[in-house]
């Protein structure tokens, strides 16, 4: 082949001998076609025919026993039947010898080609332009681990430029760790987040690398390097205005909430009606119903929408800050104190919503200050002796039994009477099977966004599965085991099997029946709702063979509500007896 052009691609080196009729054609050819590299015109005789145009008499005559020593010769171009008999009786090796009966064909081949790699090079200028706008750090391998491509920003970045990387080894550039580059193209399998030391400098990066795959062969891999120091530095800023905020916005609505079944649209009903009253929302139900969901989403269908939304977690913040927290504290009021004291979250949230999770945990002496703020809508700091009025919604919530722990003294029952003023019973996922299929659906939807991944589905066994689980852990611990089952899926896997799922709990061990449950098979017609509804049927049919047609042992072998049984009963209608 010729010499190389630009960017690894190369010419092929063309004489041409005796055109004749064709000297035209072949030299516009030659001038438009750029992958086509003229090398030598074959004399015949002593002198240039008249009709050579005059870009072919530029080229070098030589005579035919010269072919041989020509240097990156491809392809010999005869116009004439004597021309070609003189060429192809030197025999030469590895060269395309053209007669006149394939000119045509050839130059019809040359405009095609001309066409497409005229289009393969406004895709390369377009690609390159893209690689070095980017203002992240790329490096490009080939299959063996050789340097193909880095843009301007790997160079700030490593401080190495193209002539260090390029055919030079993946480990080039590395100065602490291992080449994820080589990882990749050994496992064909995509890495995240390596930390490695590059360049002369030693620039801590964090690094992706994927490989690249052209109709299944491994052609290379591509990697993008993050500047660690960039990353704190927007960490900690991202903490500093937090920390000056301290307010978490309210990012769902009614809407957000996943499910269908009658018992959650009952709890969402209940909270719509209670969103803009000026009364205190108690939201009561086990850990992992959604509590906070039902929060973000009260207050943002309330008057107090404009507001701050503060979040506060009562068992998170250790007993002896809590009470600062909530309520501020004056200049002095205690050892580390802050210069003029500071705000509350009370105060901070005035004109908004205060969300005290886990409210069933806070002491006696906080309960007495919290009791004064939903009575005289006014709060006290720590080390003040000035009250400080504050209009402020709150909404509580607990998975505690309020009512035992009142019995028990742990709990003030005035306090009691003044948070349940409108309760709000968020149903366990166990209690509403039928939700299942959404929330699946949804939560595919978010890990497919947060891994990066592209699982379409699941299996019809994977939901009969889901669906037959009690969920003592409700919709926290489904979307725990989705996200799971997803990370023990293959990159390039699309539909998820059983075998992804981790282990559900008590499922399958015999403690509940539900292994004795025949899953649903699918077939082509069958929706998700379907198969779902048919695993609900046989559930109820043994459950009640199981409690002899008893309604109310029946709901307790399947852990559901004597309302839910009936209305399943209702719904699917299965006889009782």
């Amino acid at each position: 082949m010729g010499d190389g052009l630009g960017g690894g691609s190369e010419l092929i080196g063309v004489a041409v001998s005796d055109l004749g009729p064709y000297a035209v054609q072949i030299a516009d050819c030659f001038d438009e076609t750029a992958f086509l590299q003229p090398l030598a015109y074959v004399c015949q005789k002593d002198e240039f025919s008249d009709n050579i145009p005059p870009s072919l008499r530029t080229l070098p005559p030589v005579a035919v026993e010269e072919l041989a020593l020509l240097e990156g010769l491809d392809i010999i171009l005869c116009g004439s039947m004597q021309a070609q008999s003189a060429v192809e009786a030197m025999k030469l090796q590895g060269t395309l010898v053209v007669g006149p009966e394939a000119l045509p064909v050839f130059l019809f081949l040359a405009a095609r080609l001309r066409h497409e790699i005229n289009e393969l090079f406004q895709a390369k200028l377009m690609l390159g332009a893209i690689i070095n706008a980017t203002q992240d750090a790329i490096s490009v391998v080939d299959e063996h681990g050789r340097g193909l491509l880095v843009n301007p920003a790997y160079t700030r970045l490593t401080g190495l430029t193209q002539k260090d990387i390029l055919g030079k080894p993946a480990t080039v550039d590395i100065a602490e760790g291992d080449s994820t580059h080589l990882k990749v193209l050994e496992t064909r399998e995509p890495v995240r987040g390596a930390r490695l030391k590059v360049g002369p400098q030693k620039k801590d990066v964090i690094v992706d690398v994927a490989p690249i795959l052209v109709h299944g062969r491994l052609r290379g891999s591509v990697g993008v390097i993050h500047d660690v120091s960039q990353i704190k530095r927007l960490t900690e800023e991202l903490a500093q205005a937090k920390q000056r905020i301290r307010h978490l916005e309210a990012k769902y609505t009614f809407e957000d909430i996943i499910g269908d079944s009658p018992e959650l649209k009952a709890a969402i009903e209940q909270a719509r009606r209670a969103a803009d009253l000026p009364a205190t929302v108690l939201l009561r139900g086990e850990s992992g119903t959604g509590k906070e969901l039902f929060a973000h989403a009260i207050h943002n269908a309330s008057r107090w929408r404009n507001g701050q939304f503060i979040r506060v977690n009562c068992t998170a913040i250790a007993e002896s800050l809590l009470e600062s927290e909530l309520f501020g504290y004056e200049e002095g009021a205690f050892t580390g104190a802050r210069r003029h004291g500071k705000k509350g979250y009370f105060e901070e949230a005035d004109g908004g919503t205060v969300f005290l999770d886990e409210i069933g945990e806070i002491s006696p002496a906080l309960q007495a200050k919290l009791l004064r703020v939903l009575q005289e809508k006014e709060i006290v700091r720590v080390g003040a002796t000035k009250a400080v009025p504050v209009n402020v919604r709150i909404i509580a919530a607990t998975n505690a039994n309020l009512e035992q722990a009142v019995q028990e003294g742990r709990f003030r029952e005035d306090l009691y009477y003044r948070l349940n003023v409108v309760p709000v019973f968020i149903p366990p996922l166990r209690y509403r099977k039928d939700d299942v299929p959404p929330l699946v659906s949804f939560l595919l939807r978010k890990f497919n966004q947060q891994f990066g991944r592209a699982v379409e589905n699941v299996t019809p066994q994977v939901l009969s599965a889901l669906v037959a689980y009690d969920w003592p852990g409700n919709v926290r611990e489904l979307e725990n085991i989705i996200g799971r089952a997803m990370i023990n899926m293959k990159y390039n896997e699309t539909v998820m099997q059983l075998h992804h799922l981790p282990p559900l709990g008590n499922f399958g061990m015999g403690t509940n029946g539900a292994h004795s449950i025949p899953a649903a098979q699918w077939a082509p017609g069958k929706t998700l709702a379907q198969l779902t509804a048919i695993v609900e049927q046989r559930a109820l049919e043994q459950a009640l063979i199981h409690a002899k047609g008893n309604k109310t042992v029946a709901a307790k072998l399947l852990g559901v509500s004597p309302r839910t049984l009936y209305y399943k009963i209702e719904k699917y209608g299965v006889s009782p007896n």
